[in-house]
């Protein structure tokens, strides 16, 4: 069925419509009663009365208003020789039209009609979702980095001054925090540390605490998941610290952080509603509200892949 999209009546009035003309009203007080012109309420008559079909309606549906035939449309060899030109080259519309000697318009609309105006897209690769049985059973790892300031920039305050760009100044450079994350592949379970770099020490002291953490809820680690950052697959600190505990280490693949997706959706909600989503004064103030967010994470903020339910209430369930 097709409708245009700014019609004056809809299906069931063009119906009622010409209904009320059979029944004896003429074309004008029809028109008049549907607020149409009587040219309009004319035409969907005419149709009707013309159709012999009127079980499906098909006679009251809008019309393409293509003409049937286009004499000034360009000949068929001219179009195939704008086609090659855009296959063989790869140009646009443009660079098309300065090759072969045609109108910028022309060369569009024929490209528009065959399909090949814009380079087709890639082959998007199939969605690889998977979820282990129980909490433990994999944690995803990954680190992610926030700008320290002093004040608040022009990002909350609007303030793009030259007073504004002060923070540009090498003095006034503080560094960065660096938010160390784990989450339980099966219960989405976070823990969070902010630490002022990522070298091996730090991930293994990091580490270490997060797996006291996960026993205090009565997850055991069986595997842990990074990607191949020096600090995780060169830390001889951190491989003995997995092997005393009898944890597999797991590396994503080079250059697909879709691996590791959980940790990664995880930072991107973190940096939503954690540090970009409120207006600190200070890098201080952002580091202190961490602990807060996290709890309510954790404990009661809806999870749409937990069938809105926090990640605790799948912990607290296995456990029984």
């Amino acid at each position: 069925m097709y409708l245009h999209a700014n019609a004056k009546l809809g299906l069931a009035a063009r119906l009622a419509l010409v209904q009320a003309i059979e029944g004896g009203c003429s074309i004008r007080a029809a028109a008049r009663r549907f607020n149409v012109s009587p040219a309009t309420a004319h035409r969907w008559w005419h149709r009707w009365s013309a159709e012999e079909a009127r079980g499906t309606l098909g006679c009251l549906f809008d019309r393409s208003s293509r003409p049937h035939s286009s004499p000034r449309e360009l000949a068929q060899e001219l179009q195939e020789r704008i086609c090659a030109c855009r296959r063989e080259t790869g140009w646009g519309p443009r660079l098309v039209a300065a090759a072969t000697g045609f109108a910028h318009s022309t060369v569009w609309k024929v490209l528009h009609r065959a399909g090949i105006s814009r380079p087709a897209r890639a082959a998007r690769e199939p969605a690889n979702s998977y979820e282990w049985p129980c909490p433990g059973d994999l944690l995803h790892m990954d680190t992610s980095r926030y700008a320290r300031f002093l004040r608040p920039g022009h990002r909350v305050t609007g303030d793009r001054s030259q007073r504004s760009r002060d923070w540009m100044r090498p003095e006034a450079r503080v560094g960065c925090d660096y938010a160390h994350a784990i989450v339980d592949d099966h219960s989405r379970l976070a823990y969070v540390e902010l630490h002022p770099d990522e070298r091996a020490a730090t991930v293994t002291g990091f580490v270490e605490r997060a797996l006291v953490f996960y026993a205090q809820h009565g997850i055991r680690a069986k595997r842990l998941m990074t990607d191949n950052g020096f600090s995780y697959t060169k830390n001889r600190s951190l491989r003995e610290l997995l092997a005393a505990h009898g944890i597999r280490h797991l590396t994503t693949q080079p250059y697909r952080p879709r691996t590791n997706g959980k940790v990664e959706r995880f930072h991107q909600t973190m940096g939503r509603e954690w540090a970009y989503g409120l207006a600190y004064h200070s890098h201080r103030h952002r580091n202190q509200a961490l602990p807060h967010w996290l709890e309510h994470y954790n404990t009661r903020r809806p999870h749409s892949s937990l069938g809105d339910r926090p990640p605790i209430s799948r912990v607290h369930n296995v456990r029984g």
